[in-house]
């Protein structure tokens, strides 16, 4: 299917930061691991493992999947970007890494993140690996890592495809936020696409706080408008 680049930003004129393709691009992939436990709690997807880590492979998946290549690259990129932004600055303001938490450190989400896109069509992909340092013992297991995450994640994604158009991505919110309008635009291209067992709602608001969250009794994704302060401020750390 067809997603149009520009809403990576991807553009030959200077973008403003709170237009760059960085946020824009977290902002999805941020999208994509909160709809990821949306997926599992509606589908009823068993998981072995953390569910976190699950929700961060569904992201790229997606990402792969439902983009066109060079336009997949670029999210990818920034989306891998984004772990090592938030791992910078996580070490600027002096935190720890918090073992118990039930997300991976950003450092492995980040080589995760590099190693499924590059598994995924490694012949095309060797200088996106190479940019963002992959290291060649852990892309020897790339392949089978995305293939693994694919025959997991496949069925379950092929079944929304087969149930066709709908409605049941359902965004709530305005869109004269950043957040907003990539979010609005996602939640059309999705419903054009494919559908869920179970609608899900989708709101953008403000939280007090940059977050996103999944909430299983209302069956619905929050995006915190918050986030995209946040973004702007971590990109400086690359």
């Amino acid at each position: 299917m067809k997603y149009l680049a520009v809403i990576l930003g991807i553009a030959a004129a200077p973008v403003a930061a709170e237009d760059s393709a960085f946020v824009k691009a977290n902002i999805l992939g941020i999208f994509y691991h909160e709809l990821g436990h949306a997926v599992i709690d509606i589908e009823g997807v068993p998981i072995f493992g953390q569910e976190e880590d699950a929700a961060d492979v569904f992201s790229i998946l997606m990402i792969d999947a439902l983009w066109e290549s060079e336009a997949a690259e670029a999210l990818s990129f920034q989306a891998a970007n984004g772990f090592w932004a938030e791992a910078s600055w996580r070490e600027s303001s002096g935190e720890a890494i918090v073992w118990a938490d039930v997300h991976s450190p950003d450092e492995r989400r980040y080589y995760n993140t590099i190693c499924l896109f590059y598994g995924a069509n490694p012949d095309e992909r060797d200088d996106f690996a190479e940019d963002l340092g992959l290291p060649d013992e852990r892309a020897e297991s790339c392949i089978e890592e995305f293939e693994l995450a694919d025959e997991s994640w496949g069925p379950v994604v092929d079944d929304m495809i087969e149930r066709g158009p709908g409605d049941s991505f359902r965004f709530s919110g305005s869109d004269d936020t950043l957040t907003g309008r990539v979010v609005a635009k996602e939640v059309d291209a999705l419903n054009k696409d494919m559908s869920l067992a179970q609608p899900v709602d989708i709101f953008v608001e403000d939280c007090g706080e940059a977050n996103a969250f999944y909430d299983p009794e209302a069956v619905s994704i929050t995006m915190c408008v918050e986030f995209e302060e946040h973004l702007i401020e971590i990109e400086d750390l690359l």
